[in-house]
């Protein structure tokens, strides 16, 4: 058996009821705060990402491609939408589903309220499994063999503000030359929580209403969107070629700015500030895949561009999460440094006696390394389960509430990454297991004869 592992445990064993005792438990106790609060913060920031995301992508997919245009109108201009993407989407095998849409301003009046709202047709293809989960009453829209629908659905801010429910009659005024309104039932309600970007102001109705209101024929539509399938690329070919554009957007920056004094200093700020997001990453090569064949009057853009507000905001809260990790990591270290030198100073007559009988400085050295380690693995225990366990809680039965208005969604989402939680045990004992080299080289400086006397 390994001499300074056998002693470390011997120590372990006879200090129950001691001040080491204590000790050791603070240790234990400030390792497994610390870990499960970097597990919660986690999984809560991976939930809020993914539960955020899904709103936005159920809403507007992933990809938008609509006419190039130059002015800021909420109607897109006609395109013919029968273009490769659409009438061959086999052709890319990243494609998952593909829908027309075409939005239109008006008026939404009922017996007592009048409201501005932004309708938005859609057709037959419209992904209603993906958009289930938005529906909280009612059912979505019928379309007929023939005709349009007579039928939209609302959000359920805007039914609150027009005090309307499922099955009312409203009348939608729209804005153009002449005048035109429609009356339409409401069937079905649904709610995102994203209230700035539709919940408070997009109805849902038929397309080939509002291709009727413009004079569009059957084949035109404002837009497209593009459902992505994210497991159809391969992350380490994204990883490469995203690292490799942005070295060469270094290189370019360097040819185009000859008077920089530091070019190496410029060079390795730049690499620093590099960052991989693999969803972004995705939707860009997707975006290109897609754009190079499509006619030059056409401009596709992904929906982080479109609600790029939302999505930095996400990346706000990633990089809050990351500053609370090293936080943490700063004050456990802290702690196991002083946790360690206490009990070598505890221990100083025994490292003297070791050194007398000719013990060296890492033998003796291991001893202590070996009991940190040990705090550091019962700290990793309890920290998963106390972390883990109110996750857990948290996903069944959604203790912690929240102001949806403000935060998107109703109560705090947790999303299970495992990697993650593995990624996180390993940091924190990484980083805290080199921390314990530090107050170890105190030992290096016990003189045997005064370590021996020390009191």
């Amino acid at each position: 058996m390994n001499l300074s592992y056998f002693i470390s445990k011997r120590i372990r064993s006879t200090q129950a009821g001691s001040f080491s005792s204590t000790i050791h438990k603070v240790a234990v106790g400030s390792i497994a705060i610390g870990l499960a609060a970097a597990i919660v913060s986690f999984l809560i920031m991976h939930g809020f990402q993914t539960a955020v995301k899904e709103r936005v992508y159920g809403f507007s997919n992933h990809l938008l491609i609509t006419k190039f245009t130059m002015n800021n109108a909420v109607a897109e201009q006609p395109f013919d939408f029968n273009i490769d993407v659409y009438s061959h989407p086999e052709k890319y095998p990243f494609i998952k589903h593909v829908q027309e849409y075409s939005h239109k301003a008006g008026l939404i009046k009922t017996e007592n309220e009048v409201l501005g709202i932004i309708l938005k047709g859609v057709g037959r293809s419209f992904n209603q499994p993906a958009f289930q989960e938005n529906m909280v009453e009612g059912k979505f829209i019928t379309f007929p063999d023939s005709g349009y629908s007579h039928e939209i659905v609302l959000s359920r801010a805007i039914a609150n503000k027009i005090n309307a429910k499922v099955g009312d009659a409203v009348i939608l005024h729209f804005f153009q030359n002449p005048p035109r309104y429609r009356k339409l039932k409401i069937v079905g309600i649904y709610e995102t929580n994203l209230s700035d970007y539709f919940d408070s102001k997009v109805i849902i109705g038929d397309l080939r209403m509002v291709q009727q209101l413009n004079g569009w024929n059957e084949n035109q539509a404002g837009g497209l969107e593009v459902l992505i399938d994210f497991k159809a690329f391969n992350s380490y070919q994204l990883r490469k070629d995203d690292f490799n554009n942005y070295w060469r957007a270094i290189e370019e920056h360097i040819i185009n700015n000859p008077e920089e004094e530091s070019k190496f200093l410029s060079t390795v700020s730049a690499l620093w500030d590099y960052k991989f997001d693999f969803d972004e990453a995705a939707l860009n090569r997707a975006q290109r895949d897609i754009g190079e064949p499509m006619d030059y009057d056409l401009n596709i853009e992904t929906v982080r561009d479109k609600y790029i507000q939302v999505f930095e905001w996400l990346d706000l809260v990633k990089r809050q999460v990351r500053i609370l990790l090293v936080i943490i990591l700063t004050v456990v270290s802290v702690n196991m440094i002083s946790v360690i030198l206490i009990l070598v100073m505890e221990r100083i007559p025994m490292v003297g006696l070791l050194k007398a009988i000719g013990a060296q400085n890492k033998l003796v050295r291991s001893i202590f390394i070996y009991n940190g380690m040990s705090l550091i693995a019962r700290g990793l225990l309890y920290g998963n389960a106390v972390g883990l366990g109110i996750c857990f809680l948290q996903y069944q039965f959604h203790l912690i509430k929240l102001n949806a208005h403000d935060y998107y969604m109703s109560y705090v989402p947790v999303q299970w990454e495992w990697g993650t939680v593995i990624i996180l045990n390993l940091i924190v004992f990484a980083v805290v297991s080199l921390v314990l080299l530090l107050p170890t080289r105190f030992i290096a400086r016990v003189q045997p004869v005064q370590a021996i006397r020390f009191d």
